[in-house]
Order: C-alpha cells, then structure tokens, then sequence
C-alpha cells in the first residue's frame, strides 16, 4: 500500500539580512507538520531555501563591492546552516539561483504568456525596493519629511518603464470562488476575511518584469527584461517538485507564511496557477509576528531576537517548545524572558520531567531497574488509554488546523492528569505496604510517559529521543504505531537521568 504524501513548505527567505526569530518560528511549525506527518504513516516532503533576486539584492552586494552572487551565496549559506543547528527535517534547500529554478521560471512564463495572461506595456506607480512590491496611492503614508512611505514603514520611490503585464484582473471571480468554496484555503480565518476584502475592492493588472536591473531570471524571449522578483520567487514551490519534468508532489498541501506576505501567496500565485492550468495548494496559512518584552522589534530599537541566543541561553528543544506552546499560532506573540523561564520549569522541568525522573529512580532503587510486572485496574487503564489513541486523535485534529498551541495544552493535560495520579497512589508508601500495587503504578507512569513522549517527538526532537531511551522504547519502533504495543515487563532500564533540568538565572 502506497504512503499518502505531505508536501510542505516555508517562504524561501529573502537573503539581505541574518536569521532571526521569525525565520526560525515559520521553518519549526513547518517541522513540527513533517515530523508528525512521517510519524504518522506520510511520504513527506518539506521545503526551505533562500529568494536570491531583486533590486535590493544587486543594491546590497554593490554596497559591499561584491556580485550580487557572492552576495547570495554568503547569506544564503547562514540560512542553510540555521535549518542544521536548529534541528529542522527539511527534505530539499532550494535557491532561486540555481539552474533548476530559472528553467521551472521561464516555463511557467512561457505557460502563460501562451495562454493570453500576459502583455506588454507601460508601467508607471510607486515601487518599494525594500518590499519589492508595488502600491497604490490610496495605501501610500506620508513620512515625518514629507515623503511617500509604503504600508510597512518603506521609502517608495516612483518608477516608469516598459513592462509586462500578468492579466491578475480577469481573477477576480476564479479567486473569490475559491476562497467560498475551501474555507480553509487560508488561515486563519481572519487572514482570510482580509484577503477576501481585498480582492473584492477590485484588483489591478500586475507588472511583472523589470528593465531598470539585471539580477533576475530573464524573460524569454526579451532578455532586457527580468522577471518581477514575486513571480520568480513563488515558482520555487513548483521547481522542487522536478517540474516541469514531473511533478509527482505537487500542489503543496500547506504553504506557511508569515502575514506580511500573504497577499502574494493568497492571491498572486493562485492566480499565476490558475493561468497556467495548474493544481493549486491545499492550504496557506499567515502567522503573526512576535515581539519583544511588549515592544516592536527593530534593528534600531537594538531589540531583534537571535534564534541562536534563545539556543545557547535556553537549549534548543525549550526555545522550540516555547514558540510553539506560548502563542496560538497564527496571532501575533510576545517573548518575554519571564515566560520563557516559566514554561520550562513549570512544563518541562516539574510536569513531565520530574513525573518520569521520580518514576524511572524508584524503579531503578526498588524494581531492579526493569519495567515493572503489573497488574492494572480500571483506573490504571484510564490513565494508560487517556495518553494513547484518544490523545493522538485529537493532537491530529489540532495540528491539521495548524493549532499548535492547543495541541500541546491537550497533551499536558494527560500529564497533569498522571501527575494527579502518582501523588494519589504515593508509590513511596506502597513500597512499605504494597509492593506489587507499587509496581503497577510505576508501570502505568512510565507507560504514560512513553506514550505522551511518542507524541511530542515532532516538538522536541532530541529530549524525546532521550526520554524514549529511559522508559526503553526501542529506537526503530518510534512511529506512532508504537503507541499500540505496551513495555514489556523485565525489559532493562537505563540509568535514570535528568531530560529538562530546571532554569536558573545566572544573577538570581
């Protein structure tokens, strides 16, 4: 029987400045999807890369006296290493530079020009090099000096110039008809609301390819002209699947962006599908920003925040736990230290991390360090199918709308739950006056815990893989199919050991 596919992707991310924290948060609920997706029986596919054209780029590189390749081939290597020392699963990095790329671009063009979607023309209106995108005069603001600023705060500047022209007018009707007929094309729903909005005040041709620069794909056939870097940069979805050659992965099931881009994913590049007679994606979903100790973060504010500082300060899998369980995922969030701290006493270190140190050391001083011999009663079972199918059903429901952070609160509860239950049984007083009862209950934690920690694997990785090996789950039978077979008494256990220790600030 042939595994159902999972293809998801990230934005490919724009090379002009280091990874920060929003780069990492898109690319790990991206993980947390393909890991769980594996987990669960999928042939997965999962895409990052690097946006590697444009006018701001060819700026940028001649500002430091370089080609605008090298420039590219400097950042977009930090990107590539942010995806390996962040522990993210990605299948493919694709760059926007690469032979591939550019052939899936002029194919795509060519498609459409075929198809009557495309013009040549006269382009003259308000271009931010910053956000390489184009603005009415209605959404332009006006700045402290009098200039002409774009929605997000970014110098416009007028542009006139031959150009082609993608007919995103003649759309309107196949994209509203879209969004009403998959509800869930874009999430979160007031996402969504926005989008429809917008398309309903009417949407203008767009201008498509560029002669004021030459760091681009060119457009066949006119090679003074390159390719608008939005149109070049989407097709990458499409390249890594082997397209035009063979597309056995396309459409993508899920697109995850963050909000500032979503007018791109959610009506330009339908719309670029739909032209081109193409499937289109299953989903896309914008999530928020994050801020930081309540103030916007900003190179000038000094306030950005380096994913690689939240490692080393905080370890890796608790940086991924927090940004995925603290915020639902979709608003916008706000880091604090304090927060942060919380989470990983609070949820790691006491709640999970000490309901299995405290079990797996008892058995280690009392039980030989085996898994106990039980005999269960009804509410040992209770507890025991509480963390099995039920659990996984739900977080499989959760994550399939991308709420990660109801996910994770759905799992704490089954451990809140054993929790209750040890103090409850009091294990330490049973040693004295009920062995046998003493070791069932130790079975029925440690089974809990594997199983709870057979579902958190695609949130953290490495500390599950640890927590696994404690309560002797064997380490090719990590898929969910696990969660069907119970530990089997007189299997061996490793000596116990600390999986979250607690956070201490250095000056407290």
């Amino acid at each position: 029987m042939t595994a159902p596919t999972y293809y998801v992707t990230t934005p490919i991310y724009y090379v002009n400045d280091r990874p920060h924290i929003g780069h990492a948060y898109t690319t790990l609920a991206a993980d947390v999807m393909a890991r769980f997706k594996r987990l669960d029986g999928y042939d997965v596919y999962f895409l990052t890369g690097t946006d590697e054209h444009g006018q701001k780029i060819q700026r940028s590189a001649e500002s430091k006296g370089i080609t605008p390749q090298q420039f590219t081939d400097e950042v977009s290597a930090v990107f590539r290493a942010l995806a390996e020392d962040f522990n993210f699963s990605n299948n493919d990095f694709i760059r926007t530079t690469e032979t591939r790329h550019k052939l899936a671009c002029m194919e795509l063009w060519q498609r459409l020009e075929s198809a009557g979607h495309i013009y040549l023309d006269k382009y003259a209106g308000w271009y931010a090099v910053s956000d390489e995108a184009f603005y009415d005069e209605t959404e332009l603001k006006e700045g402290p000096d009098g200039t002409k600023l774009a929605p997000t705060g970014k110098p416009v500047e007028w542009v006139e110039e031959e150009s082609y022209f993608f007919r995103l007018s003649a759309f309107e009707d196949r994209l509203l008809d879209l969004y009403q007929n998959q509800p869930d094309f874009i999430l979160p729903k007031g996402r969504r609301n926005e989008v429809i909005s917008f398309v309903k005040g009417g949407l203008q041709d767009l201008s498509i390819s560029r002669t004021t620069f030459d760091w681009g794909v060119p457009v066949p056939g006119n090679e003074r002209h390159v390719m608008y870097v939005w149109l070049d940069a989407l097709t990458n979805y499409l390249t890594a699947t082997g397209w035009p050659d063979a597309a056995p992965r396309w459409p993508a099931d899920m697109h995850l962006v963050g909000k500032d881009i979503l007018r791109f994913h959610a009506i330009y590049w339908p719309a670029f599908l739909m032209g081109a007679d193409l499937p289109l994606p299953g989903r896309v979903f914008a999530h928020g920003w994050w801020t930081n100790e309540g103030e916007k973060i900003s190179k000038s504010l000094g306030n950005v925040i380096d994913p690689y500082e939240l490692k080393a300060t905080f370890g890796l899998d608790q940086t991924r736990y927090f940004l995925l369980r603290e915020v639902p995922f979709g608003n916008d969030g706000d880091f604090r230290r304090e927060a942060m701290v919380t989470r990983m006493n609070s949820d790691l270190a006491n709640n999970l991390g000490n309901l299995a140190q405290r079990s797996l050391s008892m058995i280690a001083k009392s039980l030989d360090g085996q898994v106990p011999e039980a005999t269960l009663t009804a509410e040992d079972e209770a507890l025991i199918s509480a963390a099995g199918a039920p659990l996984l059903n739900e977080v499989r429901g959760l994550l399939d709308v991308q709420s990660f952070n109801r996910a994770l609160e759905s799992v704490w509860a089954v451990i809140s739950e054993a929790n209750v239950y040890i103090d409850a049984q009091a294990p330490w007083t049973l040693k004295k006056t009920d062995p046998m009862r003493m070791a069932s209950v130790l079975y029925t934690v440690i089974e809990t815990v594997r199983r709870v920690t057979l579902i958190l694997q695609p949130v953290m990785p490495e500390s599950t893989a640890k927590l696994l090996d404690l309560v002797g789950q064997p380490t090719g039978k990590r898929d969910f199919n696990a969660l069907e077979h119970r530990l089997v008494p007189g299997t061996p256990l490793p000596k116990p050991e600390g999986v979250f220790p607690r956070y201490v600030e250095a000056d407290a």
